[in-house]
């Protein structure tokens, strides 16, 4: 995410850079080819390109409305992650009459809540990390959160050795860590730790944090539909490279060297068209750890410092700060 007022001009370039240069060439080798081999043939009349370039403005326009809102549900969803994260700690301290059962609950929480994020992050095949663009810009103004250390390290001192090991040998580390919650809540009650109302409500927050495990996996593994993201790319690249020759009709009616001035308007008008199908393909996927994803580290850092301060504990990780205004 984006903590800083806004994109510098320096980001936006380095992020768009080689198609800037791909507009250049597009724009010049019709260009040239008018002027200097005469072949004016080249030129189409600019109102076939304008009904393609409205109808790609709707499909854009259309594809970005449906990517901000899996990135507003994404945000909504770690948000009440959040506000259950810390009723738990606050229940689990309080409810629990064995001091080291409700800090064990509360730890164990903080572990599921790293296995949930590292669930998130892995790859999936539509995503779009992995293109060079966003290589380079994660490179030089982002954190590869994939170069840290792996979850078994991470939740290593969270959970027992053989909690950490049996959950690690499951498909779904995150799930089978919220159901050794719920056998530790059980067997508690059965020794008489924790009231039976106590137990129900503690019982009612697991399965909230179940439903929100499960819209975070919904929006992970289910990506907007590949039969819009298709469509919406080939218009745009449609559009764009039809752009050179209608320009170049228009301003050879202006005649002399304003003929010229086709290589800087297709760049231009090029670029405006794929940036608005960049923005939407950069919020398809709000969990893959780009730069425009929902912070979901940086979350799970502020949940883990209120949960170990609600135990006294004094050795607490500090919250993560945006590296060149990027919040991961």
């Amino acid at each position: 995410m984006h903590a800083g007022r806004r994109f510098t001009f320096t980001q936006v370039v380095k992020w768009t850079r080689r198609d800037i240069y791909f507009f250049l060439v597009l724009g010049a080798v019709p260009t040239c080819l008018y002027h200097f081999a005469g072949w004016t043939w080249l030129t189409i009349p600019w109102v076939p390109i304008a009904i393609v370039g409205t109808a790609v403005a709707f499909i854009v326009g259309f594809k970005n409305n449906a990517t901000y809102s899996r990135l507003w549900e994404a945000r909504q969803i770690y948000g009440a992650i959040v506000n259950t994260s810390r009723s738990w700690g606050i229940l689990a301290r309080d409810y629990v009459k064995d001091t080291e059962a409700s800090t064990r609950l509360i730890h164990r929480h903080i572990a599921w809540l790293h296995a949930l994020r590292f669930q998130l992050r892995q790859p999936r095949a539509w995503e779009h990390i992995i293109k060079v663009y966003n290589r380079e810009f994660q490179k030089h103004f982002a954190v590869d959160e994939r170069s840290g250390p792996p979850l078994s390290e991470v939740i290593t001192g969270l959970v027992s050795i053989s909690e950490r090991d049996a959950a690690l040998s499951r498909s779904n580390a995150a799930t089978q860590l919220l159901a050794l919650q719920s056998q530790d809540l059980a067997e508690l009650h059965a020794r008489g730790a924790i009231a039976t109302l106590h137990h129900v409500e503690l019982g009612r927050l697991l399965v909230d944090l179940y439903e929100q495990q499960g819209k975070c996996e919904r929006i992970k593994n289910f990506p907007y539909p590949r039969q819009y993201a298709t469509i919406n790319l080939m218009f745009v690249r449609l559009f764009n490279w039809m752009v050179p020759f209608g320009m170049l009709g228009e301003f050879a009616k202006l005649g002399g060297h304003f003929i010229w001035l086709t290589i800087p308007f297709t760049v231009l008008v090029s670029w405006v068209f794929m940036m608005m199908e960049r923005i939407g393909e950069a919020t398809e996927n709000p969990f893959e750890g780009s730069a425009n994803d929902v912070p979901i580290t940086a979350i799970t850092r502020t949940i883990e410092i209120d949960l170990r301060e609600m135990l006294g504990e004094t050795e607490i990780p500090p919250p993560l700060k945006p590296v060149n205004d990027i919040l991961m």
